[in-house]
Parts: structure tokens; sequence; C-alpha cells
């Protein structure tokens, strides 16, 4: 490897893709092409960067196993940071596997770190533990220890366990900074700002107030019936039902909590939970049949009582009642709270995050872009969604991974 090429890639290791770029501009080689994808997406010219990439994969072919291997795994790292979620993971697993084959460990770490951020993008938890829990961070660089160390706050963040979130990201800042990676510090600071931010709204007796993610982990852990918005679920102390594809039976449930201790009438149930304005018998009889699939649903933990105006919340053991919704509600939330993160998101990929289907997506997108909320690029395939970041709000902080769209 030429001199040009050692110090370009000493500059983008180091975080300074126009160092990186001055060096290799011109050339055409394979070893050129691939540092000037890597720089320009470190840029964020994330198309030209795949472009990049894919030319240097073909130009290293079959002769330079391990180049090209590592030139798919910063291919799998421009789609994933350009929230392209479907790219074919097989590809990256592949080129894992050759890197590790031919002793190159730390980009063989830095693949298998690529696919448990991907598992967290689209709430798959358990398996991002799983796969973390796998890799020795001991011998790695200082890079790559932060990122494992931001893999265990994000985690950590949306179980709603702050304590070990900002204990890991604690480590991450010590790390990021013998790094010496501008860019890496950033991401360790934004981390940070994202715990500071309101997280969820609580809803009691009447009464509102925006909340910290550690005072809803403190609400959570207490023993009141908390009717989680964020999540479509009900729970208490450990016990936890989930209606989150019951949407009737959750509106139902909300509406039930949010008039604790009062009742609340048959009309505005119905008009809440079906969207009807004039009631008849017929959605009287509906409702009936709903609250008693609500009162099975719950009965570990409320009664679900008829009043001579409507129906009430009984919560066992006369404990208080706690509605937990977001920081900002409106329709389509979900989605709003996934582009928020101001990234360029494709409707394949907000439908791999949120469990729906394209589809789905799609109409959601369509009406929030009439609304001028969210806003595209491009046009087919390389269509992309985004829209300004939500100042004041952590919105997709407690945004479960799989939940109906309305």
């Amino acid at each position: 490897m030429d001199s040009l090429i050692t110090a370009a890639a000493h500059a983008l290791a180091a975080g300074d893709p126009l160092g990186a770029l001055n060096r290799v501009a011109l050339r055409d080689d394979a070893p050129a092409l691939a540092l000037r994808g890597i720089a320009m997406a470190q840029l964020g010219e994330f198309e030209r960067a795949k472009v990049l990439v894919r030319n240097a994969v073909r130009s290293f072919g079959a002769r330079a196993p391990v180049a090209r291997a590592r030139c798919i795994v910063a291919e799998a790292e421009i789609a994933f940071a350009s929230r392209d979620l479907g790219w074919p993971i097989g590809s990256l697993d592949a080129a894992r596997a050759i890197l590790e084959a031919q002793g190159d460990k730390v980009n063989a770490a830095h693949a298998r770190y690529l696919d448990i951020r991907r598992l967290l993008l689209i709430g798959r938890l358990d398996s991002a533990e799983r796969k973390l829990a796998a890799i020795d961070p001991a011998p790695l660089p200082f890079a790559l220890k932060t990122v494992h160390e931001l893999v265990i706050a994000g985690i950590a963040v949306r179980r709603v366990q702050t304590k070990t979130a900002r204990t890991a990201l604690e480590r991450a800042q010590r790390t990021a900074r013998q790094a010496n990676i501008p860019a890496l510090a950033a991401e360790v600071a934004s981390a940070f700002d994202f715990l500071n931010l309101p997280a969820a709204r609580l809803v009691s007796t009447g009464n509102e107030r925006l909340l910290l993610l550690e005072e809803v982990e403190t609400v959570l852990q207490s023993d009141a019936l908390i009717v989680d918005a964020c999540r479509h679920i009900v729970r208490k102390a450990g016990t936890t039902v989930s209606l989150a594809r019951r949407p009737v039976l959750f509106t139902l449930a909300r509406a039930l909590a949010e008039a604790w201790p009062g009742d609340v009438s048959r009309d505005t149930l119905i008009a809440r939970a079906f969207r009807m304005q004039h009631a008849d018998e017929t959605h009287r009889a509906r409702l009936r049949v709903e609250m008693g699939r609500l009162r099975k649903e719950i009965d570990a933990l409320a009664d679900v009582t008829s009043t001579t105006q409507g129906f009430e919340l009984a919560p066992h053991h006369s404990c208080k009642v706690i509605v937990l919704a977001r920081p900002v509600e409106e329709k389509h939330a979900e989605v709003l709270a996934l582009l928020a993160d101001g990234e360029m998101w494709s409707s394949s990929s907000l439908a791999l995050a949120l469990g729906a289907s394209q589809r789905t997506v799609q109409r959601a997108l369509d009406t929030l872009a009439t609304a001028g909320k969210a806003h595209s690029f491009g046009r087919g395939r390389s269509r992309r969604w985004t829209m300004p970041p939500m100042p004041g709000f952590a919105t997709s902080l407690l945004l479960p991974g799989s939940l109906p769209i309305d």
C-alpha cells in the first residue's frame, strides 16, 4: 500500500475526512475508491458514498477477499447510517466471517457492532443484548469500546434503566476522549442530552406534567396502576398486560384511567373508541361487549364496573392510577418519532422499525407530507423521508419496536 493510501486511512481513522480526500480525491484504484467512499460517508454524502464503496467492492474482486470484505462492512455501515435497514444482512455476516478467518479481529468486531446497532434500531432488544454479550471489548481500540458502551446505553434507555444508561455513557465519554475522534465524542454528547429531555407525560387525577426518563423509571417502579400509552400496555408491580394489538381496548382503558377516580359516560367512550359522534343502541351493545373483553384482559390488575352514567376503573388494593403518554401526541406519532432523529428514512425501513406494512407507513407519510410535517427527497427506491428534529423532546425514547399505526 503506497504512502498516500496509508496517510488517507490514518486521516479517516482520526475522523478527518477532508484530509483523506485531499490525498486520494483524484485516484480511481480500488483502495482509493474505498477511502473516498468512507470519507464521503463521514461528510454525510451517503448516496455518493454508496456508489464509491460499491465500485471498490467490484474493483477488489475475489483476488483480495479481506479488502473486499472490509468494503462490504463499510457499505453496510453507510446503509444503516442512511436508515436503509433492508440492506442484506447476510452479506455483512459473510464479510465478518472472512475477516475473522483472516485474523482481522477489529473489523470483524466492527461488523458485529453494526449488526447489533441495526437490531437496536428496529427494536429487537433481546437479540441485540445476546449478540453484545458475546463480544469482549477489552482488546478492541478505544473507538469500538465507545461503540460498545453506546450500545449498552441504547439498550438500557429502551428498557428504561437510567442508572445503567448513564454509567455506560460515562464510560463511553472516557473512551471517546481517548479515541480522540470528534464525531464519536459528539455522538456520546448527543446521547447524554437525550437523557435530559422530557421522555413522557404523566396524566393523573386531571393533572399533567412532563417527565424525564429517570422520573419515568421511578413511576414504573411504583405500586400504581399504569396505563402506558407509549407502549400500549397496562401494568402494575411487575404484572404487564399488552394491548398493543387491541387498539379499541387500549383506548377504553386509557379513557377510564384518565377519568379515575371518576367514571366516563357511555357516549364519551363510544366517541373515543369507535369514533362515532352520535351513538345508537348498536354502539352501546358493542361497547358492552368491548368492556367485557377489557374486563377479562385486565382482571389481574383492576375491575371495570358499570355506573349510572357509564363505566369506571377500580384498581385492586385501591392503588393510584396513572397514564403515561408521549410528550407530544398526534396522529402518526410513531412515524414522527423516528423521523425526528434527523436522519433520512426510506418507507421500507420505517415499516421494518415499526412492525407495520409498507403501504400503511406510506399512507402515514403522505398524510404528514400534506400537513407539512415530513419532507421527501428523491424518487422511486431512492426516495427518503425526514423532518427537522422536534426541539425539547426525546420523541423516540420510549418508542416500542412493533406497534400498529392508526
